[in-house]
């Protein structure tokens, strides 16, 4: 499948799925609000994340596809489909275990996690058993991800790219009908998140019967193959570890301020992850396969298409979302949350957390293809070293902007600076190899969409504040105010892209349609432009 192909396919999954997400996001907003029980329940949902991003879509994705696509290729499917059972039984075991033993110890890890919850007060006992409903989502989404990367290691990146969909309308179907049957609304979305971990998982089940990927189940056997994905694994869990573990001493520190401020943080966070999604979560998926094949198979001409051609995807999606995010932030936040118990002071302590949040998108966008060329070379050490060094920083920053006039916002800048401070070291490891480096058309596109987004932030905020009036009144006002502001926004930024020939019409339609046999004239003729 082609490089653009595959990733157009995950970004269009990944919209989908950050729509239904919004949507989620919309009702949790309206239900829950800004207060100790919303903070209870991001509590709950984020904890379990909190592994999954380590075990399950982290070091083990980047360390088990590309050892699965070398086996499919020196040793045949059979070997393979062996390799994955053993990998799924010695997974099911261990998080079997892990999630036993973390229920039990549950009314301790809060204590850890959050220690502003205070003992007997109602955000800590909401905590507790909110999270005590959701944790056992760990295991299911862990084995969802094997399925998932065996699935994209066979270019089937559709149905793994969707799963997120059906974790979105169980927690809206489950808010909507358990609302009413619960102690509060967060309770019943909580158990709509472990529930959501078994429809994924069979849906990566399904899908993995329709396209007949062999899979045998295995005895858990430490295996030479599964103690080499262990060792790989290492750094990798190492890396997305401090990185996770950044992102809780973030919720640490705001469980430290006025109730409300974990709440302020995740729903600034969930806007921001919409363009770092979309362009980060497509590019990580599409080109890591196809970047370990080219450097492998010794196509150093391909690989460094590759490379680039991900770099110019990630900052054509970037670029004008950051600046989006930090022209009108305020609009954004009122028109998809400020209803119901979401308050207008609410609303403009989200849109100063994603403003800190925007400064840093680009370069986390562009630091998953960096990771990515690090990884596809079965080289997780470097961005580990990274990883740590970044991780202290964004903690140091976070300290000291807390007690400035910015409050849980210098928290998000903190994050954002943190940002560039990651990708001028990873940028800097890779300065040394030939391979992959930047292009002419890299090098001669990159201003020109920088040209084309500040145009668009200026017609941004333009329509910010002839629209003004409608973002604080009727949900139906605001649902067509916000469409008119981003619909205008995109259309002069499309329309900048299309006239300086960053992207013409007829490279989308050729990139789009072609079949997997052209794909390196396609990447040749694309870095030849």
């Amino acid at each position: 499948m082609k490089l653009f192909k595959a990733m157009a396919t995950v970004a269009g999954f990944t919209m989908v799925s950050r729509v239904t997400g919004m949507v989620r996001d919309m009702l949790t907003a309206s239900y829950l609000g800004a207060g100790p029980i919303a903070d209870a329940f991001f509590v709950a949902l984020k904890l379990p994340n909190f592994f999954r991003r380590i075990a399950g879509e982290g070091a083990f994705s980047v360390s088990f596809i590309p050892l699965y696509s070398k086996t499919i290729a020196q040793e045949g499917e059979d070997e393979a489909a062996k390799f994955a059972g053993q990998v799924f039984s010695l997974m099911t075991v261990i998080l079997g275990i892990f999630t036993a033993v973390m229920m039990i110890l549950m009314p301790w890890v809060i204590h850890i996690i959050a220690p502003g919850f205070e003992d007997g007060t109602l955000r800590y006992n909401a905590a507790v058993n909110m999270t005590l409903m959701s944790f056992p989502y760990l295991m299911l989404i862990c084995l969802t991800a094997l399925f998932g990367g065996i699935l994209n290691a066979h270019n089937k990146f559709a149905p793994f790219a969707a799963a997120p969909i059906l974790f979105n309308l169980t927690l809206i179907t489950a808010l909507l009908l358990g609302h009413n049957l619960f102690p509060t609304a967060g309770h019943a979305m909580a158990l709509g998140i472990s529930v959501s971990g078994i429809f994924q998982l069979g849906l990566m089940a399904y899908f993995m019967r329709r396209h007949k990927i062999q899979f045998h189940f295995q005895p858990p056997r430490l295996t030479e193959k599964v103690r080499k994905l262990f060792r790989l694994m290492g750094p990798g869990v190492i890396g997305a570890g401090v990185f996770q573990i950044n992102l809780f001493i973030d919720m640490m520190i705001a469980s430290l301020l006025a109730a409300g401020s974990i709440s302020y943080l995740y729903y600034a966070d969930r806007l921001n992850q919409l363009p770092l999604s979309i362009a980060g979560i497509a590019v990580g998926t599409a080109l890591l396969p196809m970047l370990s094949r080219a450097l492998s198979a010794g196509n150093h001409a391909e690989g460094r298409n590759l490379y680039n051609r991900s770099l110019e995807f990630c900052c054509l999606i970037a670029i004008p979302a950051a600046v989006a995010l930090l022209v009108v932030p305020i609009p954004m936040v009122a028109a998809i949350y400020e209803h119901g118990k979401f308050s207008y002071q609410d609303t403009l302590t989200v849109a100063y957390v994603l403003m800190g949040y925007g400064v840093g998108l680009p370069a986390y966008v562009a630091g998953k293809v960096f990771m990515t060329a690090f990884w596809s070379r079965h080289d997780t050490m470097t961005p580990v070293k990274i990883s740590i060094i970044t991780a202290v920083c964004n903690s140091l920053m976070a300290f000291a902007l807390i007690w400035t006039p910015l409050g849980v916002a210098g928290i998000s800048l903190s994050t954002g600076l943190a940002g560039w401070i990651q990708i001028y070291l990873l940028r800097r490891a890779l300065k040394d190899n030939t391979i992959l480096t930047l292009d002419e058309r890299m090098e001669r596109v990159f201003p020109k969409i920088i040209i084309a987004s500040v145009v668009m932030g200026f017609v941004l905020a333009l329509l910010a504040y002839i629209l003004q009036p409608f973002f604080h009144g009727m949900i139906m006002n605001k649902i067509w105010a916000i469409a008119a502001l981003l619909g205008g926004g995109f259309i002069v930024y499309a329309a900048c892209i299309h006239l300086t020939g960053v992207l013409t019409l007829s490279e989308i339609k050729k990139y789009m349609t072609r079949g997997p046999k052209d794909e390196t004239h396609s990447l040749r003729h694309a870095a030849d432009q």
